[in-house]
């Protein structure tokens, strides 16, 4: 039946204002309603304004330049090349190769030293006293690995002269010929002068 008087009303709200503070569970649930109420409507409210404050596009933000101006960005379309860096590499672009010049003496006189004293191993030589021909003609970085070479497995002539095929102002390719392949050596400008660095045997 309908409440017609205003006693009636004032009584119905009384019991509703009064109701959470009849007991601390109805306190906290009713905390608790009006965080969730309030949680709701800002949500709400800010997915309904969220779209159309600060003039932001499904794209992103358009911007625009005199006609003619270089350098204007539009949505969907990449910005001009004077007006962005190139993106880097992974790696360095690969520097240009080392001039050519003609042949160093001294690169030459330690690639025929260095060939002469690998090539002096008289039976019974040591590896011990064989490095200590080719030390005067090879790199630091050279001379351990030599370490494990038997004399013994080493050609004891060669036949044909050490001759250049490659050279710049830092290195010096050679090649020689042996009885069972090429002997081909490089020698390094360092510090210390020119130094055999690297060897190999092809064949």
């Amino acid at each position: 039946m309908p409440i017609r008087t205003n006693r009636g009303r004032a009584a119905v709200y009384r019991r509703l204002w009064g109701w959470p503070l009849r007991s601390p569970r109805h306190l906290i649930a009713t905390i608790v309603g009006v965080i969730a109420l309030v949680a709701t409507t800002s949500i709400v409210v800010e997915n309904a304004v969220g779209p159309r404050s600060g003039g932001n596009t499904a794209g992103g933000v358009l911007t625009t330049s005199p006609s003619g101006a270089p350098g204007g960005n539009q949505v969907g379309v990449l910005p001009s090349a004077g007006t962005t860096s190139p993106l880097p590499t992974k790696a360095p672009s690969p520097t240009a190769a080392a001039p050519s010049a003609p042949v160093s003496p001294d690169a030459q006189l330690a690639a025929e030293g260095w060939v002469d004293a690998w090539l002096d191993h008289p039976a019974g030589t040591t590896n011990a006293k064989w490095l200590e021909g080719l030390q005067r003609w090879t790199s630091d970085e050279l001379l351990p690995t030599l370490k494990s070479v038997d004399p013994a497995n080493v050609p004891s002539e060669i036949k044909s002269k050490v001759k250049a095929v490659r050279s710049t102002t830092d290195s010096v390719d050679f090649e020689a010929d042996l009885e069972t392949g090429k002997l081909v050596l490089t020698v390094a400008r360092l510090p210390e002068g020119w130094r055999v660095h690297k060897y190999s045997r092809v064949g």
